[in-house]
């Protein structure tokens, strides 16, 4: 009896931790079902909806994409450009399946053997997330909670978002999808960016060796950034491990990982952000035309279009090759002619100024502190105006530009301010005049240390540039020639003659007087009281009307004295008025986009051409003709030099133009050496370029270079020789094409050439 009672209760115990087994068992097995549930209702937090799957909101850069298809800038919160599967090469797909979810094309969207692993060891040897799992995870939450409660629910909407987002995508669409949100460091998100920025390249051009680098990094982007050079081991580790799962996964053979393991990698480090790459000032001005676009153009449920998260694509007109070249010519030009500036300052003692009074001096240095970013974050930050003072007059470590690279200093923000006075700047554009098209657009030397945009935002004296303006009013109303004579001799207005308010003496820059004159070797050699007679016999108010009808805005005062260049305009302006010339008289507004889509590829703009008539053919062409002589026999004659010989600074710079075909164009030098300009064209290509310091009593002391003609023209020649070399840019070397029954004598018996040496005999002397 004592027997089958012991017996009676052991099994009663058995029966009683069954019961308890299966009833935490269920209990626990319904909690999960609960917990997941929950979580799928939103009852745990937020869960994306069906059109927030269907839709994923990610921050997605604005690309500007050039006339030849290159992507040469972003507007971006994060630097992130989705491709699609297609655009990825199978090999980088396949490291990422070996290195972060091996059974990914037979799982759902969570992998139970990884899973169960992960728990059994802690995971100590993998973790449980699958590629969708950490698609969910940057798409809905981004980085993972450190509290364990928060962490563990994080987990089950993953694994909820996950199961649906298996059901919404294809696998391939669900990859394309992870590497588009990875954030790569660096500025780059996702996978395109993390190409270009790392190896300069698209996805599909990676190599086996460089995906490896890549899907390496997801384990931890910050510690195996192959940019840091004291990462290289373990980025070479880590690349390493990756090729070893792809082995053991049979997507190489062992052979290719053995060839590649002990080779050092190398990158094409491009870091992507608004201060660097090409078109950088251009950017600047198209990220202003946007913000006001978007106000002018609303979606559909009157929102605006966010130019930082929505992905638009802005199809513009710069030809990325020629914009390389624009920015190639104004930094070998520059950088060899700012050493002969520095020189030339080294024995004065308020360099780089020039003749100016010490109060003149101290506000210009007065009013560069006031527009500092120093002065502002300190004035936001409630300092006097005396303890910010007092912060310009500290030294202090800081990098500084130079044509060699950034270089590290110590001095004061007040000496900073005085060395970057010293530096020539520069804006250079060039178009279609036929099209409008703007083909390259450099606005400075360097976006980062120099904001300034000397295309767009600058308005200089342009010098004897104007003067074309002069002479086609001219032509155009008292139906002068190119070949019609002219006498240069003493010239004077008198006080009170279109409202000038003393008596007019202009000079010729060589105190000479050469008598008769046609007006192609007048303007060729930019004689003074030739454009001073010219304006006389027209009125200066009637060239101004011609400039407004070539698409001048800026101010130009009605005074005689403009004829010899004392107007201020800027370099967009001049190409645009100078391409009517080349476009037979047909004004055409310059054009920098030609249309946007949005990120799904629908056209949301798309722009026009504006045009109008300002002169007839024969006087457009009239005047091209007058702009050739310049370059045949005038101050633009240095274009044509194919070697050494002669003196300045074509010599020093090692480029032999030789330029034999057709070129209308105009060198401008303004009082002081303060402005050079050089316009030049060839029939399908105008192209402006202007050189100076910041301030204008800045300058070099001499013409030897400060002319425009050594000063500007030799970007010109740099930029065109460089075009002339890319045979797939197709810039015209051909003549420019003669109307029909022209009207107007442009052939004339050449002059005997008379001075064309290296010193451009055409300052332009204002004063009354």
């Amino acid at each position: 009896m004592a027997t089958n009672k012991s017996n009676n209760t052991a099994g009663n115990t058995f029966f009683k931790y069954i019961k308890m087994f299966w009833t935490i068992f269920i209990v626990g097995f319904l909690s999960v079902i609960l917990f997941f549930l929950l979580a799928s209702w939103g009852a745990l937090g937020h869960m994306p909806t069906f059109d927030q799957l269907e839709n994923p909101d990610s921050n997605v850069a604005t690309e500007i994409i050039s006339s030849d298809g290159v992507t040469i800038g972003k507007f971006y919160l994060e630097n992130r450009t989705p491709v699609k599967y297609a655009d990825l090469p199978q090999h980088l797909v396949q490291a990422l399946v070996a290195t972060e979810d091996e059974r990914f094309y037979d799982h759902s969207g969570i992998d139970a053997r990884g899973t169960l692993r992960a728990v059994f060891t802690l995971g100590g040897s993998g973790g449980a997330s699958t590629i969708t799992q950490q698609l969910a995870k940057n798409l809905f939450h981004g980085e993972g909670s450190r509290n364990i409660l928060e962490r563990v629910i994080q987990k089950g909407k993953e694994w909820v978002i996950a199961v649906r987002l298996e059901r919404q995508y294809t696998k391939q669409e669900i990859i394309a999808m992870y590497l588009n949100t990875v954030d790569f460091v660096n500025n780059a998100v996702g996978i395109r960016s993390a190409a270009k920025t790392y190896f300069g390249k698209e996805p599909k051009d990676l190599t086996v060796e460089e995906s490896a680098i890549i899907v390496g990094m997801l384990k931890n982007p910050s510690l195996y950034n192959p940019a840091r050079e004291s990462r290289r081991k373990i980025v070479t580790d880590r690349r390493n491990t990756v090729l070893g799962q792809m082995v053991k996964n049979g997507f190489i053979k062992p052979e290719v990982k053995d060839k590649l393991k002990d080779k050092a990698y190398k990158l094409d480090f491009n870091p992507e952000n608004h201060n660097e790459g090409i078109a950088t000032y251009f950017r600047e001005y198209l990220r202003d035309f946007m913000k006001k676009w978007v106000k002018e153009h609303p979606k559909e449920d009157g929102s605006e279009y966010d130019i930082y998260r929505d992905g638009l694509k802005i199809y513009v007109t710069l030809d990325s090759r020629m914009q390389k070249y624009a920015e190639e010519a104004v930094h070998d030009h520059l950088a060899n002619l700012q050493e002969e500036f520095f020189i030339g300052q080294k024995k004065n003692e308020n360099a780089p100024f020039v003749r100016i009074s010490e109060d003149e001096t101290k506000r210009i240095l007065d009013r560069a502190m006031k527009n500092s970013e120093r002065w502002r974050i300190m004035s936001e930050a409630g300092k006097s105006e005396d303890e910010i003072r007092a912060s310009f007059n500290k030294k202090t470590e800081m990098r500084v530009f130079s044509w060699k690279g950034e270089r590290d200093t110590i001095m004061t923000p007040l000496d900073s301010i005085r060395y970057y006075k010293h530096f020539l700047q520069a804006g250079l554009m060039s178009m279609d005049p036929e099209t409008g098209q703007v083909k390259a657009w450099v606005g400075g030397i360097d976006h980062k240390h120099f904001k300034y945009d000397h295309v767009e935002q600058g308005a200089r004296q342009v010098g004897s540039t104007f003067k074309p303006f002069v002479y086609a009013t001219a032509i155009e109303q008292l139906h002068y020639t190119p070949c019609d004579t002219i006498i240069d001799s003493p010239f004077s207005m008198p006080k009170g003659k279109y409202g000038i308010d003393a008596d007019w003496h202009p000079q010729n820059s060589n105190g000479k007087f050469e008598g008769p004159v046609t007006l192609k070797y007048a303007l060729a050699h930019s004689i003074n009281t030739v454009s001073a007679k010219l304006i006389d016999q027209v009125g200066p108010k009637a060239v101004v009307d011609l400039t407004k009808k070539l698409g001048i805005t800026s101010n130009i005062p009605e005074q005689p004295a403009i004829a010899l260049g004392a107007a201020e305009i800027t370099v967009r302006e001049m190409v645009a008025a100078y391409s009517t010339f080349a476009n037979k008289g047909m004004y055409i507004k310059p054009m920098v986009i030609t249309r946007i889509e949005d990120k799904n590829g629908v056209e949301l703009f798309r722009n026009a051409p504006v045009t109008r008539e300002v002169m007839s053919k024969d006087v457009a062409y009239a005047v091209i003709k007058l702009l050739e002589g310049v370059t045949e026999t005038g101050s633009g004659g240095r274009l044509r030099w194919g070697g050494a010989g002669g003196t300045g600074y074509h010599r020093m710079t090692g480029y032999p133009y030789a330029l034999t075909n057709p070129i209308a164009g105009k060198t401008g030098t303004t009082q002081n050496q303060s402005d050079g300009w050089f316009m030049g064209m060839v029939p399908n290509l105008a192209t402006g370029v202007w050189v100076g310091n910041e301030d204008r009593s800045a300058h070099f002391k001499s013409l030897t270079y400060g002319q425009g003609a050594t000063m500007a023209l030799p970007i010109w020649g740099i930029f065109m020789k460089k075009c002339y070399a890319d045979d797939n840019l197709n810039v015209s070397q051909k003549p420019f094409e003669r109307p029909d029954n022209l009207s107007i004598k442009v052939d004339c018996w050449k002059p005997a050439v008379k001075d064309t040496t290296d010193v451009e005999l055409e300052i332009d002397e204002f004063n009354f």
